[in-house]
């Protein structure tokens, strides 16, 4: 399906009880017009079909999202995600197996929805961990299961409780409860005196700068037109072997190019030695002609 159905979209923040308002207005489906719709969708192709088929669910996204709105990610964006979730459910639907387009895209919404909560943390690593991402989602949930509010580290024994309730470590709860409890410093803040500059004007950049990173490509980018000219240089056999034994990542053995060519061993080494030589001579004699007219080159071999 394609991902540009024309939704409505939430325009900001503030646009939030609007959008609302407006996917009221799409309709509800029977499950009789469900099951036309998904088989339209799935035999035909038919885009229309699928476009009913979403908007009549936006309500559920919408619904889904605002379970996640204490994350501290703007509602819009966990809509959005969640529309993404809810294309990806009628695109795989089968209304043969029998259950509502509802039951199988909860999942689907959720999962795009945890997923982009997961990458915008930047304070919390738990993406390659099923148990950390278990216990970020769940954390809040338990500490207002327990009555725990207050804010800085949580009493050992209400650790203990969460730990044993989600099977994971009492340390791991500590941990998370910490991360979840501090706030990300926007890099927009200001800072000094006249509050003039921002954070971001003092951080320090450690990586090559634009001139350099731009040099460096066009050393690469001669370097390969040099190689490209030298192989051109040699005939088939010795450009074929040089390319197997030295321009691959796994190169293949004098014995299997020995085989390929009915030649001995000893004989395709004499060969790529040769061919080697006259490709180092051809790149030096065309770099030298380079440097000659005022550029530098870097040898590629």
């Amino acid at each position: 399906m394609a991902s540009n159905l024309s939704l409505p979209v939430v325009a900001s923040e503030d646009g939030l009880a609007g959008y609302m308002e407006q996917i009221k207005r799409f309709p509800l489906l029977d499950p009789e017009q469900e099951y036309m719709l998904a088989v339209r969708y799935r035999d035909e192709a038919d885009q229309a079909a699928a476009h009913v088929l979403v908007t009549s669910h936006l309500r559920l996204v919408a619904k889904i999202a605002m379970g996640y709105r204490y994350y501290g990610l703007p509602v819009s964006d966990l809509i959005a995600e969640g529309n993404l979730g809810l294309m990806r459910a009628v695109k795989k639907f089968e209304p043969e197996k029998g259950f509502r387009l509802a039951t199988y895209a909860m999942w689907w919404i959720k999962a795009s929805i945890n997923e982009y909560v997961l990458n915008s943390w930047s304070l919390v690593k738990v993406g390659t961990v099923a148990a950390q991402k278990k216990l970020f989602f769940n954390l809040r949930r338990m500490k207002a299961k327990l009555g725990v509010y207050e804010e800085g580290d949580m009493a050992p024994h209400n650790a203990r409780a969460i730990a044993e309730e989600l099977n994971v470590s009492e340390a791991d709860v500590v941990d998370m409860n910490r991360r979840l409890s501090r706030q990300d410093a926007s890099l927009n803040l200001p800072v000094g005196e006249e509050g003039d500059l921002q954070r971001q004007d003092l951080l320090v950049d450690d990586g090559p700068n634009q001139e350099t990173m731009l040099a460096e490509a066009e050393e690469r980018r001669l370097g390969r037109q040099l190689l490209r000219d030298a192989l051109s240089g040699l005939n088939d056999r010795e450009r074929h072997i040089i390319l197997e034994r030295r321009l691959r990542s796994q190169p293949t053995t004098l014995e299997e190019l020995g085989r390929h060519y009915g030649i001995s061993r000893e004989r395709v080494r004499q060969i790529e030695n040769r061919a080697f030589t006259k490709l180092q001579t051809a790149v030096r004699a065309a770099a030298t002609a380079l440097e000659k007219r005022g550029a530098e080159v870097a040898l590629p071999i």
